[in-house]
């Protein structure tokens, strides 16, 4: 049984499921940064489960977090009460009962013994491999986890038997907790507060999308107020922040080259790689290539932002607290509806890109953007048969026009891509828009099979099948 407000998971706790039942050893570890529902996806697959233990570490001493542990196991396992508080000899037992142990913020126990993961690693190689025991390790420090847990030089490297590293939610499933229910405010939704649960959650859908970002993102009451701030701070463990802040600054206004983002900041382009490197791994920003290039060798990177509130933040908020606090009610009108349609455009781009196999449907090879030089395609799709399809996507007032058509097959012509089977590739264009089409695009689109047109709506409904 799933609690009700519970959306989507199926597949993590089908996986999570599956091995509780199996009748082999498992280590799962379950991963990705906070706000996600991570704790909650673990214990709703323990939600009906007797011989489950469910325990949450602090930051506390490692007696008092070894303590605690007992206290929860010995709910379930009385026995645990009588032994020898060592983690060892704990797990040994548990494992003897073929028990289902989930430990969520295993960071804390980490950052608190640095032997734990070789503890947990012998007591597994020595006894827990050969039973039928479960172990789930959660965290949110997504550093730890990896270099810890997952990396190579980790002792616990190769033992697990599972790794999910949670996502936010697909639109189709966020889209129930947005404010709305015409395609583009879904999309507006959607550009702002994306697929955190814990930001959905924090959602009124009885009040307009406008007055939910007053309220959550403007106020200095609100929920979201200092939200990335705060996620910054603890992610990072650092207590001046402000090179990070400025470089994700940068990345929301649009800077996305290396030297753009770097010139912003005022720093040398050498120097910044750390930083962004730290900010990729919090999932906070994506690398991008043109989709024709090997992610491995091409040097023609681009940076943005991949969690919607954090561009709307550092777009709207960041920097202009004093400003929103000075126009009270008024923040709203008077800094971020004029600008919003022109914020929107880069996360309509995702969007288009994200829908094309339902809207255009093949078996892609890549998808995203493509750039040399002066010439950008908003939208490619590699398809294995060899179509290119290129999109140009417009999140605008006006109409699109067949001249707008006429540009984009112009700039697909400098794509040079080889198909898998070798020839030249079967072109595919797609326009999309916001404010609809010209009668003249319509017509085009009415005697050519490769000529496509679709609407924000047709946009949502992809992302939502």
């Amino acid at each position: 049984m799933v609690a009700e407000g519970f959306v989507d998971r199926t597949e993590h706790l089908e996986a999570l499921t599956s091995r509780y039942d199996g009748n082999e050893a498992d280590l799962i570890v379950v991963y990705g940064r906070r706000r996600l529902g991570k704790s909650e996806l673990v214990r709703q697959s323990i939600r009906d489960r007797d011989e489950a233990v469910y325990w949450q570490a602090t930051e506390e001493t490692p007696e008092t977090q070894l303590a605690s542990f007992v206290d929860a196991a010995s709910e379930t396992y009385p026995i645990v009460e009588d032994l020898q508080t060592d983690w060892e000899v704990l797990l040994r037992t548990l494992g003897t009962r073929d028990a289902i142990v989930v430990i969520d913020e295993f960071p804390y126990l980490v950052e608190s013994n640095d032997a734990i993961p070789s503890k947990f690693q012998r007591v597994w190689d020595m006894h827990l491999e050969d039973t039928e025991m479960t172990l789930v390790l959660v965290g949110s420090s997504i550093s730890v986890m990896e270099e810890k847990v997952l990396a190579g030089g980790s002792p616990l490297y190769g033992r697990r038997t599972h790794v999910i590293d949670l996502p936010p939610l697909q639109m189709g499933d966020a889209a129930a907790f947005y404010p709305g229910e015409d395609p583009d405010d879904i999309l507006r939704a959607w550009g702002v507060f994306g697929g955190t649960p814990f930001y959905l959650q924090a959602l009124d859908r009885s009040a307009s999308l406008a007055e939910n970002i007053r309220s959550l993102c403007l106020s200095e009451h609100g929920l979201l107020y200092n939200e990335p701030e705060f996620l910054l701070r603890t992610e990072l463990g650092i207590r001046e922040p402000q090179t990070y802040y400025t470089l994700l600054r940068a990345m929301a206004t649009g800077k996305r080259e290396t030297n753009e983002i770097a010139g912003f900041a005022g720093l040398e382009t050498s120097n910044i790689g750390t930083y962004l490197t730290k900010l990729r791994r919090l999932r906070l920003i994506e690398r991008d290539v043109p989709v024709t290039a090997d992610p491995n060798s091409s040097r023609r990177s681009r940076y943005r932002l991949s969690e919607p509130l954090f561009t709307f933040w550092f777009r709207f908020v960041y920097g202009q607290q004093g400003t929103i606090a000075q126009l009270g009610a008024d923040a709203y009108e008077r800094l971020v509806e004029p600008a919003f349609a022109d914020y929107m455009g880069s996360r309509f781009e995702t969007a288009c890109q994200d829908a094309l196999p339902e809207l255009v449907p093949n078996t892609y090879r890549g998808i995203g953007r493509w750039w040399y030089r002066e010439h950008e395609v908003d939208v490619v799709g590699l398809g294995d048969d060899g179509t290119l399809v290129a999109g140009e996507c417009k999140y605008r007032t006006r109409r699109m026009t067949e001249g707008d058509l006429t540009d984009l097959e112009r700039t697909a012509d400098e794509i040079r891509w080889t198909p898998p089977d070798g020839g030249e590739p079967n072109l595919e264009y797609c326009c999309f828009s916001r404010s609809g089409f010209s009668e003249d695009l319509r017509a085009v689109e009415s005697r050519r099979d490769d000529v496509h047109l679709f609407t924000v709506a047709d946009v949502v409904d992809g992302l939502s099948a």
